[in-house]
């Protein structure tokens, strides 16, 4: 482990190596003053080889051993490393103004080898602990991101899932609502996909689902549009800001993202690839609407275009204050 020494004597720092390397500690670097000593630790942190403990004489050129201290903890990437004062004061008040700045112990001049080793050792042990801790915090945290990013992503096809979607929609809801926004919502659905999986099974049905869902995602470009995956052979696309001219294009770009994919399908009567028909709806969210209020709008759109043949688009509007026309 890594041991900086900051003192201005250089007989103490000569004495302190000596000890160290003796006990066990090669790695030991050396500064003068606070202001090279807190240079060396950033260089070290920066070249990813941190410094694990700090002894630091009280009285310093320019900023003293306690000030160097304060400014050390203050330091969100240095906070948890321990500082030892190594000083020849022995009064209390001293003492109490190194342990209120941060330092985790005091050692006195002359420094006795068996008493300097002890300290060392009880302050290395420590940092141990603290980093054997971050790295536990850092692997917990991890492991929370990863559970929430699955707990909103489908498995399938690793779009947002259906509790994903119903948590945006709310929030992109409210959000456009109060910047007076329009926003709009496509419904969207394979069309004949049950016969496409008796005619070709269910991991053909699989991969189909996922080419599809790569097909619609090719076609949304902001990022601040959801793609999700509403069940089954459904999906939805959440479009922010977005009137049904701007949603309308969306729904076409789909058409045509899906038409190069050109996944064959055998017994569509609609196509010899695989299409969509899509339900278009969008509005201004206000308080004598709510966001399934738009859910049900692209969900009548899609079946108007399923009534109307499939691998089209229909569009409804949203009634509101300032009612958005086709």
């Amino acid at each position: 482990m890594r041991i900086l020494i900051i003192d201005d004597c250089q007989t103490s720092v000569l004495h302190l190596s000596e000890v160290l390397n003796q006990a066990g500690y090669p790695e030991v670097l050396s500064a003068p003053a606070f202001e090279d000593g807190f240079r060396i630790l950033r260089d070290m942190d920066k070249a990813g080889l941190p410094i694990d403990l700090v002894l630091m004489d009280v009285d310093l050129p320019g900023a003293d051993g306690i000030a160097g201290t304060l400014t050390i903890k203050a330091q969100r990437e240095f906070e948890d490393i321990p500082v030892i004062m190594v000083t020849g004061h022995d009064d209390e008040a001293t003492f109490d103004r190194a342990f209120a700045a941060g330092a985790s112990d005091f050692i006195l001049k002359p420094v006795g080898r068996v008493e300097l080793r002890a300290r060392i050792r009880s302050a290395l042990q420590l940092r141990r602990e603290m980093l054997k801790s971050k790295e536990r915090e850092r692997e917990l945290e991890r492991l929370a991101r990863k559970l929430e990013r699955m707990s909103n992503q489908d498995g399938l096809t690793g779009l947002a899932n259906r509790r994903c979607f119903d948590d945006t929609l709310i929030k992109e809801w409210v959000r456009n609502g109060r910047e007076d926004r329009p926003i709009g919502l496509l419904m969207i659905d394979i069309d004949h996909f049950k016969l496409y999986n008796d005619a070709l099974g269910h991991v053909d049905g699989d991969a189909c689902l996922c080419a599809v869902a790569q097909a619609i995602l090719g076609a949304v470009h902001r990022p601040g549009d959801l793609v999700a995956r509403y069940g089954g052979e459904e999906f939805v696309v959440v479009l922010p800001n977005t009137d049904f001219k701007g949603a309308r294009a969306v729904a076409d770009n789909i058409h045509a993202s899906l038409a190069r994919t050109g996944i064959n399908h055998p017994n569509s009567s609609v196509s010899c690839s695989v299409t969509v028909s899509i339900g278009v709806a969008s509005g201004m969210p206000t308080c004598q609407n709510a966001p399934e209020h738009l859910v049900q709008a692209a969900d009548r759109a899609l079946y108007l275009a399923k009534q109307a043949g499939r691998n089209r688009t229909e569009t409804l509007a949203l009634a509101g204050p300032d009612e958005i026309r086709q």
